[in-house]
């Protein structure tokens, strides 16, 4: 899936800032609970820029959030409140 939003930061784990995906997206892969691996987490694929990673989408508010790591953000300048484009492929596991 393909999607564009702000980069935001939640009183989380560090030290990351998030994209929030879409409430469309985020109903789909909630009915998907096989995807989880716990937590209601997601292993995914994404990439922003030119830099591809992995890591987990998390739930929050109804909605999942795509973690950007340090490392991404200094690579692409990514920044809060940054308007941004990510490209995830869930990662099935087992």
């Amino acid at each position: 899936m393909r999607f564009s939003g702000e980069v935001i930061e939640w009183r989380g784990p560090a030290p990351y800032v998030f994209l929030r995906l879409p409430e469309a997206e985020s109903t789909e892969l909630r009915e998907r609970p096989e995807l989880s691996y716990g937590w209601g987490c997601i292993a995914v694929r994404a990439t922003i820029g030119d830099t591809t990673f992995e890591t987990s989408l998390m739930p929050r508010d109804g909605r999942y959030l795509l973690p950007v790591k340090v490392v991404v953000q200094r690579a692409e300048e990514v920044d809060l409140g940054d308007r941004i484009t990510a490209t995830v492929t869930v990662i099935e596991r087992g």
